[in-house]
């Protein structure tokens, strides 16, 4: 399965913790992207027919409608099974879901990240579970059901409680999909310049320490398979038949192209991407190629599904000794022809994925 993935970096405010290629920024500067973006995705070779389209950034919901048909007007939409656009609590209006759905989206990756109003005015955001709230019940109404939801875990100032209160509004909404982070503190972010000054702002000293982090990602396993809500990679949980075809093609090693700023592409044998700033994008854009070692990204990306994956005769030689100590460890498990992680093994998977690089 053939994919595109494009990036839209324009926000209405930039949280805390962010450190993504994207900002806030000017309608001129918009412009400029727009058209730059626009004449990379028209000028695209084509040699396979996409499946799934995915809108990331940023904020992809304060695009304008015209310019999101332009965009999918430029890509080849007869095999199309998925479109999804990630959106910002609050963007969301009965006149943009109908946009969107005659442009084809048929998929809305809603990120609210928490439903505790002190924890997200400590990131920057705005919204509100009532806002969620409103929002889901446009987008119901509009018959655009294939939903997911964003959580992040370990949140400054986040806290058992808090965490149950936001897993009790997932449980209330029942969305088709699920994606729960674990909290990375990006040290070029304001939030992580202010944790290595000693600062206390943006609630860097009441960031949860990782066994608390690890507490509250195991509670959402937990909580959200009781709801019918399954994980079926590390950060995504879905009720069967509604995991995102998109993102399974990244775990899987399929073929995607990216268009926009800092995306990235790859072909099954080479990775490139652009780049991650505004001025060289939209200027004389240069892109960064390197080839992909099969082995390694099999064992580092796929097992991150549940599911696991099946080595080849080749990987199960040249990987015999990490498959051997993990396997010993009990982190990872060997079913006949397959290798997944253990259910503890999950947070520590990091530490697993290296030995294969």
């Amino acid at each position: 399965m053939a994919g595109v993935y494009i990036s839209y970096p324009f926000c209405t405010q930039k949280c805390t913790f962010c450190n993504f290629a994207s900002d806030v920024h000017s309608w001129d500067i918009r412009e400029r992207y727009e058209t730059a973006l626009l004449d990379e995705l028209s000028g695209h070779q084509w040699l396979w027919q996409p499946e799934t389209v995915y809108f990331g950034g940023g904020t992809p919901s304060l695009m304008p409608p015209d310019f999101l048909r332009k965009l999918m007007a430029a890509i080849p939409g007869g095999c199309l099974r998925e479109v999804t656009l990630e959106c910002a609590p609050g963007t969301l209006s009965r006149d943009s879901i109908r946009d969107w759905l005659a442009c084809g989206v048929d998929r809305v990756s809603l990120g609210v990240q928490s439903f505790v109003t002190e924890e997200l005015r400590q990131t920057g955001r705005r919204h509100t579970a009532a806002t969620v709230e409103a929002d889901l019940q446009l987008l119901r109404e509009s018959g655009l059901l294939n939903v997911n939801i964003d959580l992040i875990a370990g949140l400054p100032g986040q806290t058992q409680k808090s965490w149950g209160q936001s897993l009790d509004w997932i449980e209330r909404f029942a969305p088709p999909h699920v994606s729960v982070y674990i909290f990375e503190i990006d040290e070029e972010s304001r939030l992580g310049n202010e944790i290595i000054l000693g600062g206390e702002r943006y609630g860097a000293n009441r960031v949860p320490d990782d066994g608390l982090v690890a507490e509250l990602y195991e509670r959402a396993v937990a909580r959200l398979n009781n709801f019918g809500i399954e994980r079926y990679e590390i950060s995504n949980f879905a009720r069967t038949g509604w995991e995102s075809l998109h993102n399974l093609k990244y775990w899987k090693l399929e073929p995607y192209a990216g268009f926009g700023l800092d995306a990235h592409s790859f072909d099954g044998a080479h990775r490139w991407s652009n780049p991650d700033r505004l001025d060289a994008y939209v200027g004389e854009r240069q892109i960064e190629c390197t080839a992909s070692d099969r082995g390694e990204e099999h064992f580092f990306v796929g097992l991150r599904l549940m599911e696991g994956i099946e080595p080849t005769a080749d990987e199960w030689t040249r990987f015999e000794q990490p498959i051997q100590k993990w396997v010993r460890a009990g982190m990872l498990q060997k079913d006949d022809s397959r290798l997944r992680l253990s259910p503890r093994a999950v947070l520590i998977s990091n530490e697993i994925f290296q030995d294969f690089l």
